[in-house]
């Protein structure tokens, strides 16, 4: 064997050597480790409205009292009807603001006169308990402008849902917080109550 070809390595290169390429392997690890961490987003539960059913399942299984899941307005899909089937009982008899002829239990609903024949409908979130009635009663005589959402300022973000895990209709799963509003006909949270 000729010792020309064979490169001796003293102490001192082998270890400036060693200490670059741990250097790199840290650098980059460290980068790896920012870059996941940076894509990991929070996820939280979020209801699905054109999966709901309205079974009622959020006012009796949510860990929060009163729930969560809240009625919301899509006002941009609203006619704002005299005739509001979201707001009225199938078998009122009259038109008028009376109990006897709301179909919410709670009274979570204002209707306020815009002009003839139109009426706006503004959901008061304390009353509401998340029952879905008037959600139904929009999808069966109106256009679906009424619908359940998650109100993620109030969800404790359990773990383990307890309304996702009784749903019957599987309209709850785990969204990353920037998605965390899905309307039936919209993509954007601006659809929102208008207070």
């Amino acid at each position: 064997m000729d010792n020309n070809k064979i490169k001796k390595v003293n102490r001192r290169d082998f270890l400036n050597k060693s200490l670059r390429i741990s250097a790199g392997i840290a650098i980059g690890g460290v980068a790896a480790y920012l870059i996941k961490d940076s894509s990991t987003e929070d996820l939280v539960w979020q209801l699905d409205p054109s999966l709901c059913i309205q079974c009622g399942k959020c006012v009796t299984n949510c860990v929060v009292t009163p729930s969560a899941v809240k009625c919301v307005h899509v006002y941009d899909m609203c006619g704002y009807c005299d005739l509001c089937g979201g707001y009225f009982r199938a078998d009122a008899k009259q038109l008028t603001t009376g109990a006897e002829n709301q179909l919410c239990p709670t009274g979570a609903i204002d209707r306020q006169f815009i002009e003839d024949p139109f009426f706006e409908y503004k959901i008061i979130e304390d009353l509401c308990i998340g029952c879905g009635k008037c959600v139904a009663g929009c999808g069966a005589f109106g256009n679906g402008s009424l619908q359940l959402q998650v109100r993620h300022d109030l969800c404790v973000n359990c773990n383990q849902c307890n309304i996702a895990t009784h749903c019957p209709a599987d309209a709850f799963s785990r969204v990353p917080r920037s998605k965390n509003t899905i309307f039936k006909g919209f993509s954007g949270s601006e659809f929102l109550n208008k207070t």
